[in-house]
C-alpha cells in the first residue's frame, strides 16, 4: 500500500515501515480499554501520611539532596489557545454598536465572559494591555466601556498585537506582583529552588516547540539574574523539542491513510506520551515532573512545596531498601530473606506475587524478585476527587491476568460497561500530574524508559485535519501507559498543591493573586 517515496518519508522520519503498520493496525482495530479492578483508595494503594510521618520523610530528602544530582521536568509545550476559547467567541459575537456588553452577558447568559470582564484589573496582564492600548489607539479614553472591553481582548488575542494565543502558557503573564507581572516558566525556576535544587544549582529542563525555544530562551536571560541574585542558587536550564519519529500516523473514517493535499503522509503529534523520548535523554538520580500551568504565587509555593519533599523522601527511603534487596541477591539468601523481600513487594511496592511463587527454587525466586525489584521508580502525588476531570489510580488486570497499580486517563475506561462505570463512581483520588522518578538502577545505571511501556495503552482520538474526520493515534500517556510497569507508589497530598490554569479565568483563583 506504500510507494517508494512513502517509504522514504517514513524512513526520513526515523520510524520503521513495521511501526507504521503497527499503528495502522492499532487504528484499525480500536483502543484495548483498561480493566479496572479496584478503585485505589487510602491503605488500599493511596498511602496517607500524618504529621510527623510527614516531617520524618522530608528531613530524610533534606539530610541527602546535597549529594544527589536533582532535576526538574516541566512538559511546555503546548500553546495557550484553549485558555481563551471563550474569548475568541466573544470576539465572533459580539458588536458594541448593537448593544452593551452589559446587555451582551446577560443574552448570552454566559458566566465565563462575566467573570473576565468584571475582573480585569486582577489579571496579571492588565496593565500591559491596557498600556498597548492607549499607546495605539489615541482615542482609547473616549470609548464607551463596551468598546473598550472589545478592544481589551483584540488587543490581548489579535495576531497583530499581544497574540497571547500564539505563545504556550509558560510564557504568558501568570501573576502578579506589586505592578510587575511574571510569567509561568518564571515561576518554576524559583520554584526549583526551594525543593529541586542542590548545591546552590536547579537544574531543570523544558520541553517545548521549536518555534517557541527562543523565547523560552530570552525569557531565561531576563528572569534568572535577578533570581540567582534573590536565592543564591544558580540555574542550568536545558530543552527539547517533542521528537519526529515519535508522530504517528492518521486514518480517514474509511480506514485509508490520511495523505496531505500533495500527496504525503500525514504524521501528526503524537500526545504527551511522546514525551518519554524526551525524559529518557536524561540522567539524574531524581527527577520531578510537573505541568507548567501547575505553580501558584511565591508566597504560597514554600508550604506547597513540602509536599514535593515528602514525595522525594518516600521514594529515597523505598529506594534504598531496594537497592539493599537487589544486592543481597546477587550474595547470599535464605528462605526468610525472600519471605521478607516478597512481602515487601506486595505491602510497599504494591506487587502482586505470582501464585506459583512459593513452589519456585531459591534461583528461581532470586530472578524473580530481581525482575520485579530492578525497575524505575515513580512516587506520585494524588489528590482527593472534587469533580475533576481526567485520570486517577486504579487497580488494573492486564491480559495476562497479573494486577498492579495504574494511573488511568478516562479515555482509557470503557464505560459503557456499567461494571467498570460502577468502579470509577467509587474512586476518591485524582492525579494532578505531580511526582518524583528515580531511573536509574542500583548499580548507578541507566534504565531504558523504553521498556517499561505498555504499549496497548495507546488513545486513539478523533480529530478534524482541514474538514475531513480522522482516527489519530497517541502514544500511551507520559505518567500512564508509559510508566506502567514500574515500580509505583501514590501518596495522597493536599488538593491545595493542584492549581492548572485551564482557563484564563483560573488566573483569578486565590493561588494565583497575590495577597
Amino acid at each position: 500500500m506504500f510507494t517508494e517515496n512513502d517509504i522514504q518519508q517514513i524512513h526520513n522520519k526515523g520510524i520503521t515501515l513495521d511501526q507504521v503498520n503497527s499503528q495502522i493496525d492499532r487504528l484499525k482495530n480500536g483502543m484495548s480499554y483498561s480493566k479496572l479492578l479496584a478503585a485505589a483508595t487510602i491503605d488500599k494503594g493511596i498511602e496517607g501520611f500524618n504529621e510527623k510521618e510527614t516531617k520524618k520523610y522530608i528531613n530524610f530528602y533534606e539530610s541527602k539532596k546535597e549529594a544527589l544530582s536533582i532535576l526538574k521536568f516541566v512538559p511546555a509545550s503546548g500553546a495557550a489557545t484553549r485558555m481563551f476559547k471563550f474569548l475568541f467567541q466573544f470576539l465572533s459575537t459580539f458588536n458594541p454598536d448593537n448593544e452593551t456588553i452589559e446587555a451582551f452577558i446577560e443574552r448570552q447568559g454566559d458566566d465565563l465572559i462575566k467573570t473576565f470582564f468584571s475582573n480585569l484589573e486582577a489579571f496579571p496582564f492588565y496593565d500591559e494591555i491596557v498600556g498597548k492600548l492607549k499607546t495605539t489607539n489615541s482615542k482609547y479614553e473616549t470609548l464607551s466601556e463596551s468598546e473598550k472591553s472589545l478592544a481589551f481582548v483584540k488587543t490581548m488575542l489579535g495576531e497583530d498585537d499581544l497574540n497571547y494565543s500564539f505563545f504556550p502558557k509558560g510564557l504568558l503573564p501568570f501573576h502578579k506582583y506589586g505592578h510587575v507581572s511574571v510569567t509561568a516558566f518564571r515561576e518554576h525556576l524559583l520554584e526549583s529552588t526551594i525543593y529541586a535544587s542542590s548545591n546552590k544549582t536547579a537544574n531543570l529542563h523544558f520541553t517545548v516547540s521549536e518555534k517557541h525555544h527562543d523565547y523560552f530562551k530570552t525569557e531565561f536571560e531576563k528572569a534568572s539574574k535577578q533570581l540567582t541574585k534573590e536565592t543564591g542558587v544558580a540555574f542550568n536550564v536545558s530543552y527539547s523539542y517533542q521528537k519526529e519519529e515519535t508522530e504517528t500516523v492518521a486514518l480517514t473514517s474509511d480506514n485509508k491513510v490520511y495523505r496531505n493535499a500533495d500527496g504525503t503522509i500525514l504524521f501528526r503529534p503524537a500526545g504527551h506520551g511522546a514525551l518519554l523520548e524526551n525524559l529518557d535523554d536524561l540522567d539524574n538520580d531524581l527527577i520531578f515532573i510537573k505541568n507548567i500551568d501547575n505553580i501558584t504565587v511565591a508566597d504560597k509555593n514554600v508550604s506547597i512545596s513540602e509536599y514535593k519533599k515528602l514525595l522525594a523522601g518516600v521514594l529515597l527511603d523505598v529506594q534504598e531498601k531496594v537497592f539493599n534487596y537487589l544486592n543481597k541477591l546477587n550474595a547470599d539468601c535464605d528462605e526468610e530473606d525472600f519471605k521478607i523481600m516478597a512481602l515487601f513487594l506486595i505491602h510497599r511496592l504494591n506487587v502482586a506475587l505470582t501464585r506459583d511463587f512459593d513452589d519456585y527454587t531459591p534461583e528461581e525466586k532470586k530472578n524473580y524478585l530481581r525482575e520485579k525489584l530492578n525497575r524505575p521508580i515513580r512516587v506520585c502525588g494524588m489528590v482527593k476527587n472534587e469533580g475533576q476531570p481526567g485520570g486517577g489510580p486504579f487497580w488494573v488486570k492486564d491480559k495476562d491476568g497479573n494486577f498492579s497499580l495504574q494511573i488511568v486517563e478516562f479515555a482509557q475506561i470503557n464505560f459503557s460497561n456499567k461494571d467498570q462505570q460502577g468502579i470509577v463512581y467509587k474512586a476518591t483520588h485524582f492525579n494532578p500530574t505531580d511526582l518524583v522518578c528515580a531511573v536509574r538502577n542500583y548499580k548507578g545505571e541507566k534504565f531504558n524508559l523504553k521498556d517499561y511501556v505498555d504499549y496497548e495503552a495507546a488513545f486513539i482520538t478523533m480529530k478534524t485535519q482541514n474538514g475531513a474526520d480522522i482516527k489519530a493515534l497517541e502514544l500511551p500517556g507520559l505518567w500512564n501507559g508509559s510508566m506502567a510497569d514500574w515500580i509505583s507508589i501514590f501518596v495522597e497530598v493536599p488538593l491545595e498543591t493542584f492549581n492548572p490554569v485551564k482557563t484564563v479565568n483560573d488566573l483569578l483563583k486565590p493561588a494565583h493573586q497575590v495577597e
